[in-house]
């Protein structure tokens, strides 16, 4: 992985040209699920945006836990149009690293899926994730449905008091519709599930340490520990 360095904030004006179409072409299947990248995916199915860091580990995350339907890396919130990871890296695309958690509500929820988020990054560190320095490893949520928001809103505020109450410091994590963060360009083919086909790969996903209260949810309605490697492996 190609750490990021310290760039300004970029703007439509400044950030890279991009091009008008995908320069290469995206897996037609999760290689882990099976299920379809791109959709269409079971009517129903929604879809939750999410950016934690290098979106190797955060995607590992996602894929693992009941109820998603496909998941994949990609680049969002930013101007450049269809953007590559050479240019991302460089900070000047305005984007994040993001992870497309695609889900079945009838067999999961957001609260679980943020919770998970929350759980398993430091949402203080304002472009920066360990090592990885950079406003392309910015903390983000980006959401498509009115309780999607809420959620969001609810867990981070939840997530806050518990991070205040272990004398830590205030969230940074940047919370948007996906309609104004823009579109989700997926990224190249190697990114994809890169730790299923890469299993002793770069990662610094892992618990924090913290627990996200997410409301009066039944004990096995609450997801297992997420089993990856803690922050810094």
């Amino acid at each position: 992985m190609i750490f990021g360095t310290r760039t300004p904030v970029v703007t439509a004006e400044t950030a890279l040209p991009g091009r008008e179409h995908p320069g290469f072409t995206v897996p037609a299947e999760h290689e882990v699920l099976g299920t379809p990248l791109q959709g269409p995916w079971p009517e129903g199915t929604q879809v939750l945006y999410l950016a934690m860091g290098c979106f190797w580990g955060a995607e590992r995350i996602f894929w693992r836990l009941d109820g998603v339907v496909t998941t994949a890396a990609g680049y969002q919130g930013g101007f450049t149009p269809y953007p590559t990871y050479e240019e991302t890296c460089t900070g000047r695309t305005g984007h994040t690293e993001a992870v497309l958690v695609a889900y079945d509500p009838t067999r999961t929820s957001a609260e679980l899926l943020l919770k998970a988020f929350w759980e398993n990054h430091d949402p203080t560190t304002a472009n920066r994730q360990g090592n990885d320095v950079g406003t392309q490893y910015r903390s983000a949520l980006y959401w498509t449905t009115p309780e999607q928001e809420q959620a969001v809103r609810a867990t981070r505020e939840a997530f806050q008091g518990v991070l205040t109450e272990n004398g830590f410091g205030e969230i940074t994590t940047e919370l948007r519709p996906a309609a104004e963060a823009g579109p989700f360009y997926y990224a190249e083919a190697y990114h994809q599930q890169y730790l299923h086909k890469n299993p002793g790969g770069y990662c610094n996903h892992g618990p924090n340490g913290m627990t996200c209260p997410v409301g009066l949810l039944r004990q096995d309605q609450v997801p297992a520990q997420v089993d990856v490697a803690p922050p810094g492996a």
